[in-house]
């Protein structure tokens, strides 16, 4: 169907209700200076802030690449959309009236607005309706518990509009299909009722647990939590995706807390829905948390644009999930950070206490005495990374030095490197002074010659990615129909570093099975396997693909298509899984090649970067400089030889680590033959001999 003809009265209401500041404000994290805001271009490859927003002007423009205009045309750039798409999403978005030419044209996209109105309504009736539940004699067990275990007033039960889901399987379903004769289907579509397997009727999804309302921005509910009262799993049911949910674009509590969060300059960002509400019901009232995923860069965006400083506290729980939890947050904003976008900290609570508990037992004085002095983000990951290692042992010496310089390598060369490296140098030496300064030079040494790591798309060539995607894909499908050998792979991947899957939906794969796989066994006891001290049988015993479809149609069931072809593999994908170890090792020998060639193209740029002194100038240099003497021309040969090696100390050591990745890359060929047919291996390694 043709865009029907927007009437000019629309036009004009977007162009006065689309703030630039928003609009921009939501796709690049802006940063007020002055009377305006700036930030990174989109357009172009920019490093820094090129782009000035002005709210006075309502327009942008970049000083590098000349990109500008007001907002329509911001997005019409940045989404190659036509004038008329952009006018109508941001009508819809601002709930503006439609009027178009055309009149039949203009009653279906009212038709279209009306559908999103009727799910908001069913939602917002829901929750009045599991409001009512609390109060009757059914909800007596979910009251019981809001108030003596949670510990929550009258106030916060109502501020917060927290309900109970009867334990039935139609109490829900018939209250809004009787009483306000709403279709079943549509309920479905809100996500409150689930279609029977026979396909005769639905039944409510949420069952005798504790509910939650999730609202937008705008304070419209667009989806439920539900807290299971009776153990049954899973212990938190999020309302699935809809036309008015989307997990990765909302934060729970953030409709209350904005405000509170440009007041405070500062976001803390906690893991469950009862965190918040703790926070909130103490004082604390700039605390929002991500809705059962990992914490998003649109999410992020939306906590920058409510605060002018940029700052945000991620107050996850202090276990293995939490943790990783912190680490993935940290992955989607590190760049931003890095560049001084905005300024990110982690605060781990003392004994490994949520929010909750910890407030219950220190009160809200304590906790924001922690907030306030919540480290870095970098210096939370340099305490994880020493945490619980014997830097007397030479090994785990060495293996603190190897992960703190991959994350000093992120740094710019700056003053804040030079910072870190004292900083690192001194906890390393155990405060003695000499050593200290030896181990910064080396650490320096070490970080400027591996600054990159072999995962930056700029060193890839074309087909790279899609081999990427299919090898990461063979791993997990090992993995998942491949029990026996878990504990193998695991080893495996952590031996090579593979863990940090390069495609996301593979990335959100391997986190759940992870999170299964801790919830069954325990944190120590993977981290156990993955480190070779455990053999890890009891990973057998999982029905992984049974338990990861039944978890992802729960809580993303978008994601469950796109990954079937791991849960559900084909016959000739069974097939090929007959010599496991033998496949195991080849793929993942190609999976590291490929990290190492990007190296080697790395390495090899940065030595021919470097200039070269040749002997002649050492040669000369020398000459100058010594007195005709008897013995000069003893030793002038070893001396031309240091000098040279001095003034070319940083091309040498690239050459060095140039050589040694070769040899590596061809240790690497040696066992992806031994795991790959003929046929299967790249004739080419599309990789420049070296200089």
């Amino acid at each position: 169907m043709a865009m029907p003809r927007l009437h000019p009265r629309t036009i004009e209401a977007v162009k006065e209700r689309a703030d630039i500041v928003d609009v921009v404000g939501e796709h690049v994290v802006l940063k007020k200076k002055g009377r305006e805001f700036v930030g990174i271009c989109p357009f172009h490859d920019d490093s820094k802030p090129s782009m000035t927003v002005s709210p006075a002007k309502q327009f942008y423009y970049c000083f590098s690449c000349g990109a500008g205009g007001n907002s329509i045309k911001f997005l019409m750039e940045l989404q190659r959309q036509s004038f008329g798409d952009v006018v109508l999403d941001l009508a819809r978005k601002y709930q503006l009236p439609i009027e178009t030419v055309e009149g039949p044209q203009q009653e279906r996209l009212k038709q279209q607005l009306s559908r999103r109105d009727r799910l908001h309504r069913a939602l917002a009736l829901a929750a009045g309706w599991f409001r009512s539940q609390l109060k009757q004699p059914v909800g007596a067990e979910a009251l019981a518990y809001l108030r003596e275990s949670r510990g929550l007033s009258e106030a916060t039960l109502e501020s917060f509009e927290l309900g109970y889901a009867p334990d039935q399987w139609d109490g829900l379903l018939s209250h809004l299909q009787q009483v306000e004769g709403m279709p079943p289907e549509l309920l479905e579509a809100a996500g409150l009722v689930v279609p029977r397997k026979g396909g005769n009727g639905f039944y409510d999804r949420f069952r005798h647990r504790v509910m939650v309302p999730i609202r937008d921005r705008q304070g419209r509910v667009i989806g439920f939590g539900g807290r299971s009262l009776d153990g049954s799993e899973p212990k938190y049911l999020n309302s699935p995706e809809t036309e008015v949910f989307e997990k990765g674009k909302h934060l729970f509590g953030l409709d209350r807390a904005a405000n509170p969060i440009r007041k405070d300059d500062r976001a803390v960002v906690v893991e469950g829905y009862f965190d918040v509400i703790a926070l909130h019901a103490a004082g604390i009232t700039n605390a929002v948390a991500s809705l059962g995923t990992a914490l998003s860069s649109q999410q992020i965006t939306q906590l920058c644009r409510c605060s002018d400083g940029k700052r945000i506290v991620l107050n996850f729980d202090a276990d293995g999930a939490g943790v990783r939890a912190a680490n993935r947050a940290i992955g989607e904003v590190e760049q931003l950070a890095l560049q001084g976008q905005l300024e990110l900290r982690v605060l781990h609570l003392p004994s490994g206490k949520d929010p909750d508990e910890y407030l219950k037992e220190h009160g809200a004085g304590d906790y924001r005495a922690l907030l306030d002095q919540a480290p870095l983000w970098l210096d939370w990951q340099i305490e994880q990374v020493l945490e619980g290692r014997d830097l007397a042992k030479a090994d785990q010496f060495q293996q603190a030095v190897a992960a703190l310089v991959q994350l000093l390598g992120k740094l710019p060369q700056s003053a804040i490197r030079t910072h870190y490296l004292q900083q690192v140098a001194e906890r390393l030496s155990g405060g003695q002074g000499r050593v200290a300064l030896q181990l910064e030079d080396d650490l320096r040494q070490q970080v400027k010659g591996q600054r990159w790591h072999g995962r930056s798309a700029r060193f890839e060539q074309p087909g790279e990615s899609s081999q990427r995607e299919r090898c990461e894909a063979e791993l997990l499908r090992l993995y998942l129909h491949c029990p026996s050998h878990r504990g193998v792979i695991r080893r495996e991947l952590r031996q090579r570093e593979l863990e940090d899957f390069g495609l996301q939906h593979h990335r959100l794969l391997w986190s759940a099975i992870s999170e299964l796989e801790e919830t069954n066994l325990d944190a120590g006891q993977l981290e156990a396997i993955s480190r070779g001290e455990d053999p890890g049988h009891a990973l057998a015993d999982l029905d992984l693909p049974r338990l990861l479809t039944d978890q992802l149609i729960l809580e993303n069931s978008a994601l469950v298509s796109r990954l079937t072809p791991l849960l559900e593999p084909g016959e000739l994908q069974m097939l090929a899984l007959a010599n496991p170890i033998q496949q195991l090792r080849g793929t993942a020998a190609m999976l590291e090649r490929q990290k190492s060639i990007k190296r080697c193209r790395h390495l090899l740029e940065a030595w021919g970067g470097q200039r070269l002194e040749t002997l002649e100038r050492c040669i000369a240099s020398l000459i100058s400089q010594v007195q005709p003497e008897s013995d000069v021309a003893i030793d002038m040969e070893a001396r031309i030889q240091t000098m040279f090696e001095e003034l070319n100390a940083d091309a040498l050591r690239f050459q060095d680590l140039y050589y040694s990745e070769r040899k590596h890359l061809a240790h690497l060929d040696q066992q992806r033959c031994a795991g790959y047919t003929v046929s299967a291996i790249p004739q080419t390694d599309a990789l420049p001999p070296a200089a």
